[in-house]
């Protein structure tokens, strides 16, 4: 590990040592998404105050090409008079301003920036010394870090240290008064331009669902929904957008999110994908055991508590109340499983025992061992769902007229088995919520639903099922959208899931009324842009 680590911070430090010692270049890419630029400190007013005239390493998020047009991210608005028709429209060209890296991946630079001058770790005595590095932050952690900064202190041509520097930020301190008014905004712009019509309109952007501090500390979240609203009628320099505004929401949800109410579905089908990845690549890293108990001595309990379903009430009784008590002990909070179902046959009920406790092929074989030879001897009647797809359900429904087909369970076999057993229990689970929210149909979900295809494209199109019940599931739980807005997104990710490939970072567009969500934004300070008809403000 300690290695790794080393080997990382070396190449780091070629990477600078390359850019530095480059004339014709001044920026550069690191990693495909981190943006790395040569520069005079005194350009930055935050880092001027330490570094003032020395060269220096800015680093920060690398922005997508747009339209294959150099290294800057533009962004369109629409300018049109009040005389013009829309195809008329001039377009408006903003540049973007520079975008910050995480805290995390900021220190991690810096780790490796301060590692790299280590002479007892690198060999850095014989190469000239590296400019500072200075890192774009987020102000997502509690501090709200803007800048990390790392300066190495020398004595002659030896490095002997590094000093390291943060510069952090409590947000805007500007107040409403002290800012130009919108009428002396449109006299400024009718004196460099002066237009015959002009009008007026705003926008602006919210975050409503990401990243979030509980008791000083952040939980990083990849997941994001902000909404962007667009009005006419200004009326004010900050002003909150009026009800009358166009809203959409823009949602971005990565799975596996703790927060989530999926989250134990999640780990499911996490499970669910070793299991694929297993029979892919014939390799497998096992998750660790949610059960204490091994899998194969649950699989014998529970084969035995179904031959003793017989035994007198009291029995019974006593039983039902030691599996409840069990029950409450090891099951996560109602909030994190509302999705279970009580409607689980023996196959299903197998298989929640099986992926929580299983730990190697050996185990999942065992298990299997057992139950056929249980239905083989006539042992087991077990009841299943009529429309179960897996091979043991076929197995189990030849056992009801004592004819069952010899099974070997070597090699793939119970991989390829309880994959089975998962993807039937999970696709049922995801029907039962859609279907019984009214979200869509069953002729909506064939697609997801068939077993014609094999498992592999059964495994991707269950994550495509599950993503888009990510996506519902957050935008119902955690920002209220009723029923037809949740009904309408429902239907726009399984449209966009039948010919698009899984990607989580995908960004859904729903449109809603402002008023769904003006408790997230009608008390928060709002810096709008506003666009005139003809030239530009900047």
């Amino acid at each position: 590990m300690g290695s790794k680590v080393v080997s990382r911070a070396e190449e780091f430090s070629c990477f600078l040592r390359s850019l530095q010692d480059d004339q014709s270049s001044n920026s550069c890419t690191y990693e495909e998404d981190i943006h790395m630029i040569k520069t005079k400190g005194d350009k930055i007013t935050a880092v001027n105050v330490f570094i003032a005239n020395q060269t220096i390493f800015v680093c920060e998020k690398a922005l997508p090409k747009i339209n294959g047009q150099g290294d800057e991210l533009n962004t369109e608005t629409s300018n049109c008079s009040a005389d013009d028709d829309e195809d008329s429209c001039d377009v408006l060209h903003t540049e973007q301003g520079p975008q910050p890296l995480t805290v995390m991946k900021a220190r991690e630079l810096l780790s490796l920036y301060t590692l790299s001058q280590n002479p007892a770790v690198s060999a850095v005595d014989s190469k000239p010394i590296l400019h500072p590095l200075w890192v774009r932050c987020d102000m997502c952690d509690p501090a709200g870090t803007a800048w990390f900064g790392a300066e190495p202190v020398c004595a002659g041509n030896k490095v002997t240290g590094v000093k390291l520097y943060s510069v952090t930020c409590k947000g805007s301190a500007v107040e409403k008064k002290s800012l130009v008014t919108l009428e002396e905004l449109k006299q400024v712009h009718k004196n460099r331009h002066h237009p015959s019509s002009s009008g007026i309109k705003g926008s602006a952007r919210f975050s409503l669902f990401g990243s979030t501090i509980v008791e000083n500390t952040t939980i990083e979240s990849q997941s994001s929904v902000t909404v962007d609203f667009k009005w006419s009628h200004v009326e004010s320099i900050l002003e909150i957008p009026p009800l009358s505004s166009t809203a959409t929401l823009n949602i971005k949800v990565v799975c596996g999110d703790m927060r989530s109410p999926m989250f134990e579905m999640y780990r499911e089908l996490e499970f669910l994908q070793t299991l694929a990845d297993g029979l892919k690549t014939g390799e497998t890293e096992w998750m660790e055991p949610v059960e204490s108990p091994s899998a194969v001595n649950l699989t014998k309990a529970y084969l035995e508590e179904l031959r003793n379903m017989a035994k007198t009430l009291q029995d019974q009784a006593a039983k039902t109340t030691e599996t409840q008590k069990l029950k409450q002990e090891t099951d996560p909070p109602i909030f994190n499983s509302f999705l279970e179902r009580g409607d689980l046959d023996f196959v299903e009920q197998l298989w929640v025992q099986m992926r929580k406790s299983v730990t190697s092929y050996q185990d999942i074989g065992d298990c299997l061992k057992l139950v056929v030879e249980a239905l083989r001897y006539g042992d087991l009647k077990p009841w299943i769902h009529r429309d179960s797809n897996s091979s043991l359900s076929k197995l189990i429904l030849q056992s009801y007229h004592q004819q069952i087909d010899h099974v070997s369970l070597t090699g793939i076999t119970p991989v390829t088995m309880l994959l089975e057993m998962g993807l039937d229990k999970m696709r049922k689970d995801y029907i039962n919520y859609l279907i019984g929210e009214e979200l869509t149909t069953l002729n909506h979900l064939c697609y997801y639903l068939s077993t014609e295809v094999d498992l592999q494209e059964q495994v991707i199109r269950l994550r495509k099922l599950h993503h888009l019940l990510e996506i519902i599931v957050t935008c119902g739980t955690f920002l209220g959208l009723p029923y037809d807005r949740l009904f309408v997104l429902t239907q726009s990710c399984l449209n966009h899931y039948k010919t698009s490939t899984y990607d989580e970072e995908h960004e859904f567009k729903l449109q809603i009324k402002p008023a769904l969500i003006s408790h997230f934004y009608q008390k928060k300070i709002l810096l709008s842009v506003y666009v005139f008809s003809s030239g530009n403000i900047l």
